[in-house]
């Protein structure tokens, strides 16, 4: 197949999460498959306005905030003539309705999660209502289209505004199961380290992390909250911090490679993840593969990554006595420690990028045959 993928960002932009690192292992496998991918993303400072990486060919043009208007404009006056089989949307950001702009190619959609009526928490009121309401042009716009979502709350979402559960397909994320492994054990420590992995924005709920350290410094004096990642909520963060007295509690570690990333989470007693709603949660299965429990908010996707007392804790997001509770209990209690372990290493192994990509690539060949074309406008 010749295939289109539309996304915000690509693996190398300064703010890829978790979504780009689904598409790119995916994709990457679908090219060694014997398949075409073009990639087309927007352009950030620095970066070449093509490349290949892993077989795929990148295209950057257009930017953020705005990159949605550019994707018409471009398709139609540099990619079209490649005559596409399948037209991928990542719907991470919000959606490119490309079945208005394309009625002869299939077009299949990428769903990690929706914002819904959370973007308002993210983002100021024009911007809220403007993503709020481009979600909502979903059921019109993509009335043939087959859905992959990583979670069955997202599919419940997407069925509850419309789409026909039949156009739904829940696979789940993979690992590269090599670039993991655990510790044989993890002794208590009177310094433990809690961690975050993930992009820094005011959604996340990181914050509710400094209010649970600063309870459990009583007896751990010397714990540390190390957040790993970049995003523009972080002066904001570093200022809570300030406020709170925290400067020796807590860390900001930025951008870090794959390796240290891995390194910080073999070392770390938990991970945190205390957003209202994710689209899965890939950090929770990287930290279980290497030996470290999650404590998260018990919020759509992160309620199917963590299996609630057997891989970590889920708690009601927000609920700081909560969140607390159970990192204490974790800290303290070497046996239920131990079983938690335990339990998310044999999670994680679960996970592969190859059954993930199986399954995209039976759902796009799916979407191809059975669309059926309209008049172009």
């Amino acid at each position: 197949m010749n295939i289109l993928l539309i996304e915000f960002r690509d693996i190398t932009h300064p703010e890829a999460g978790g979504a780009e690192v689904v598409l790119q292992q995916v994709f990457r496998r679908i090219v060694a498959a014997g398949h075409r991918v073009d990639y087309l993303c927007n352009h950030y400072p620095g970066a070449a306005r093509e490349e290949v990486r892993d077989g795929i060919r990148i295209v950057r043009r257009g930017r953020q905030p705005f990159f949605n208007f550019w994707v018409p404009w471009v398709y139609r006056r540099e990619l079209r003539q490649n005559n596409y089989d399948v037209i991928v949307e990542g719907i991470d950001k919000v959606p490119f309705n490309m079945p208005w702009f394309e009625r002869r190619v299939p077009v299949a959609c990428i769903v990690p999660h929706l914002f819904g009526t959370t973007v308002f928490r993210e983002a100021a009121w024009p911007v809220a209502a403007y993503v709020y309401m481009l979600e909502r042009s979903i059921p019109r716009a993509y009335r043939q289209s087959l859905f992959s979502v990583l979670a069955q709350s997202t599919k419940d979402d997407l069925v509850g505004r419309g789409i026909p559960p039949e156009h739904v397909q829940v696979i789940r994320s993979g690992l590269t199961q090599a670039d993991y492994s655990a510790p044989e054990t993890k002794p208590p420590s009177d310094h433990p380290t809690i961690l975050y992995v993930g992009r820094l924005k005011r959604y996340k709920g990181i914050e509710l992390g400094f209010e649970a350290v600063q309870r459990l410094r009583a007896k751990y004096p010397k714990i540390e909250y190390a957040i790993v990642g970049v995003g523009d909520y972080l002066p904001r963060l570093q200022d809570k911090v300030r406020m709170l007295g925290l400067e020796n509690n807590v860390s900001f570690r930025g951008f870090v490679t794959h390796a240290e990333k891995v390194a910080l989470m073999q070392q770390a007693a938990v991970l945190i993840y205390t957003s209202p709603k994710e689209g899965w949660g890939l950090s929770v299965i990287e930290a279980n593969a290497c030996g470290t429990p999650v404590v998260a908010s018990a919020a759509p996707g992160l309620r199917e990554s963590v299996k609630h007392g057997e891989t970590g804790f889920l708690v009601p997001h927000g609920d700081v006595d909560a969140l607390t509770q159970r990192l204490g209990q974790l800290l303290s209690d070497p046996v239920l420690y131990a079983a938690l372990r335990r339990n998310g290493i044999a999670w994680a192994q679960t996970f592969t990028w190859e059954r993930a990509t199986t399954e995209t690539l039976a759902l796009l060949e799916q979407a191809r045959r059975d669309f059926q074309p309209t008049a172009q406008t």
